[in-house]
């Protein structure tokens, strides 16, 4: 009997199994790390779209406020000058407070250097008494749309004459105040352009 067939046989048996393990263990292997990994990114993009999903129904749930801020600031800043509305604004405010006298003078809008919105630089002019004077201003300071006041001057209407201006006096009250749009289209020759709205209250 030959004593080297027991280890031919233990050879040919290792090489059976190294062949086994490169044919079939190795590739099932690589197919587990490949399935892991197939896995890991299903479930990561489980989590972003569940992140997702929440996000949208905050969103959802939040859009009745979202929507009620952007009117608020729609109607602080408009998209277009509607001098007219903002004529109504300050002439409501002239009728609250009960000056005597109202005139609106706006400017011409023109639109900032950054090019994000227009600003309207306009006069304001009312006469009356103190109380009245300083309502009109709360009331000017309070308006639904944006004003910033950049001069103000308080005189009293009979200042010429030396009559002295108390608390029941008649005082006249001119302001420069800055109105606000996001239209940059507005300017010369713009729709409405430079006018003059004058009126009286009670």
């Amino acid at each position: 009997m030959n004593r080297r067939a027991p280890v031919i046989a233990g050879v040919i048996a290792v090489a059976v199994a190294l062949l086994a393990v490169f044919l079939l263990v190795l590739p099932k292997m690589g197919d587990v790390t490949t399935a892991e990994e197939e896995l890991q990114t299903a479930e990561d993009e489980e989590v972003a779209l569940a992140a997702q999903f929440d996000a949208l129904q905050e969103a959802q749930a939040a859009a009745p406020k979202t929507e009620q801020e952007i009117a608020t600031i729609d109607a602080q800043v408009p998209p277009t000058a509607d001098l007219p509305s903002l004529f109504r604004l300050l002439q409501g405010a002239a009728d609250r407070s009960a000056v005597d006298f109202f005139a609106f003078t706006p400017g011409t809008p023109a639109p900032n250097a950054a090019g994000t919105y227009s600003s309207i630089a306009s006069q304001v002019t009312v006469s009356g008494g103190y109380f009245a004077i300083d309502e009109f201003l709360f009331l000017l300071e309070t308006l639904p749309r944006a004003a910033k006041v950049t001069t103000l001057a308080v005189t009293p209407s009979g200042a010429g004459s030396g009559e002295i201006t108390t608390s029941t006096g008649t005082l006249q009250l001119l302001v420069t105040v800055e109105f606000y749009t996001t239209d940059l289209s507005a300017g010369p020759g713009s729709i409405p352009g430079p006018s003059e709205i004058t009126g009286t209250g009670a």
